[in-house]
């Protein structure tokens, strides 16, 4: 089995993440922040991902510490449940509607952080999340799980439906992505040799 369990301590943050990569979509998701709940419940979701998280942040000075742990417990428990990447398919893309919202999602287990976000908000917050942290929690992700990401808003909507669209075709990409290309007899997929 693919997976990993993940535990971050700071005086800021105690996060938890458990990840099966091969699973079902289950997903026992506690933040403290409901609409970060119901993201990372997506991404379980239309990834086939089982997937608890429990963190507990210092939300009473502000979100940024817990979505940013969070995501990089995350991104780290991608990164050790892929080991040395045999036989990954390694790249994995997908466009998803969130009814008038249309997101792109491309993901490359490079080894090489790198994240870009396209996305405009109408409003200063979604549900309790600050919209700004949606675009960084991608970044923590991407840097911890030494992945390239790339999130577009292709088409505008409500900002929620933005937000879903986005993660859904994340956690789709995330699914693609981390798949086993059983032509690749267990080989590394780059010209290196190595990620």
């Amino acid at each position: 089995m693919r997976k990993a369990t993940i535990e971050r301590k700071t005086k800021e943050t105690e996060i938890r993440v458990d990840l099966t990569l091969d699973g079902k979509g289950t997903a026992e998701v506690e933040t403290g922040i409901g609409f970060l709940d119901h993201m990372l419940d997506l991404i379980a979701m239309h990834g086939l991902f089982d997937l608890k998280v429990s963190a507990r942040g210092d939300t009473h000075v502000d979100l940024h510490h817990t979505v940013e742990d969070t995501a990089l417990v995350f991104g780290d428990a991608f990164d050790r449940a892929l080991g040395e990447k045999r036989g990954l398919v390694r790249i994995g893309h997908a466009v998803v509607p969130m009814d008038e919202a249309l997101a792109l999602a491309v993901v490359d287990f490079s080894g090489r952080p790198h994240c870009l976000v396209r996305a405009e908000w109408a409003l200063v917050t979604i549900g309790e999340l600050p919209a700004t942290l949606v675009e960084h929690f991608f970044r923590s992700f991407s840097s911890a799980a030494k992945a390239t990401v790339h999130v577009r808003l292709l088409e505008r909507g409500d900002d929620h439906h933005q937000a879903e669209a986005m993660f859904k075709a994340f956690g789709r990409a995330l699914d693609r992505a981390t798949q086993i290309d059983p032509r690749r007899a267990g080989g590394i997929p780059s010209t290196k040799g190595v990620i």
